[in-house]
């Protein structure tokens, strides 16, 4: 797959692993593990069959202490862009969100290991 070959090439990946893949007809799921050059990591899982889409991205310190983690699970209808949502740096402290993508999240946090 594309996203194989464009981590290979990425000066903030240390390394990466594909927990889990599984590819149908019509579908897939990937559950991925990625280090980056600070020792964070980057838990990463995605589901999509048709329209329907499952993600959640969890980043967190290399000590595992969550930086930020975004996920489209429908537990906090009260929040206006339901299901997604974001946790920052606690599973208590959520807030708003958009759909976004894997490319999206490893764009933040490129940006971020940058300013270390």
């Amino acid at each position: 797959m594309e996203i194989f070959k464009w981590l290979d090439k990425q000066a903030y990946v240390l390394s990466y692993e594909v927990l889990e893949f599984r590819q149908h007809e019509t579908a897939f799921y990937w559950k991925l593990k990625i280090v980056f050059v600070d020792n964070s990591v980057l838990f990463s899982k995605e589901y999509i069959a048709g329209s329907l889409r499952k993600y959640s991205f969890h980043w967190q310190s290399a000590e595992g202490i969550l930086n930020i983690r975004w996920d489209n699970a429908p537990h906090y209808p009260h929040i206006q862009t339901h299901p997604h949502h974001k946790h920052l740096e606690t599973e208590e402290n959520v807030m708003e969100s958009y759909d976004i993508s894997l490319e999206d999240v490893l764009d933040y946090v490129f940006s971020q290991i940058k300013l270390k």
